[in-house]
């Protein structure tokens, strides 16, 4: 997986961006959990808390900068 520089010390900001980014390179959930050393239930919550747009095989970064909930945190 490639080094992550994170532009903000936010947490969530943080844990989105790993989510995405192993969502990219292993292509589906099951395959990013496994990188992420979670379970596939546990990415399955954060897709939907981090709110990022995941479809089978497609990965879209619904929010391209930080999402407002992001952002304020």
């Amino acid at each position: 997986m490639p080094q992550l520089i994170l532009e903000t010390l936010n947490l969530q900001a943080a844990e989105r961006r790993l989510c995405v980014t192993a969502l990219e390179h292993a292509g589906n959930i099951v395959g990013a959990a496994k990188l992420l050393g979670i379970t596939r239930h546990a990415m399955k919550r954060r897709i939907i808390k981090l709110q990022i747009d995941h479809q089978r095989g497609h990965i879209t970064d619904a929010v391209h900068s930080e999402s407002p909930a992001v952002a304020a945190a």
